[in-house]
């Protein structure tokens, strides 16, 4: 079965390691992008006296603190349990506050990716 796995990352400067090792682990496909999450936005919210739903353009005019939110698609579940091993030897236990987080979603179908992956699942 197909999975895919989502970190979203707490401390950006652990980001290119753990890809390093997701690669090396035989992971591809890899994508990464900024996110901010709700929690980070009412703290900065709160610092800085503005509403707890502050406008877009507010939101781009004050400093805020960034996650990494970095995901694939992986085909076992051996692999889902390698790259949780691997986040977590750079991170620490996830249970701790302010690690991030991983979820696992299952995948039905891939369109899209590499030849020998478009197929339904």
């Amino acid at each position: 079965m197909y999975h895919m796995v989502m970190l979203v990352l707490d401390d950006v400067n652990q980001c290119t390691p753990i890809v390093e090792a997701w690669e090396g682990a035989g992971v591809s496909g890899i994508t990464i992008f900024e996110s901010t999450g709700m929690g980070r936005v009412r703290a900065n919210a709160q610092k800085d006296n503005i509403s707890i739903m502050p406008s877009l353009m507010s939101i781009l005019r004050t400093r805020e603190e960034h996650h990494r939110t970095i995901f694939t698609v992986v085909d076992s579940d051996e692999m889902v349990d390698k790259l949780i091993e691997i986040t977590q030897s750079f991170v620490g236990d996830m249970m701790v506050p302010n690690k991030g987080v991983i979820f696992v979603l299952p995948v039905s179908r891939v369109v899209g990716m590499q030849s020998d992956w478009r197929k339904e699942l």
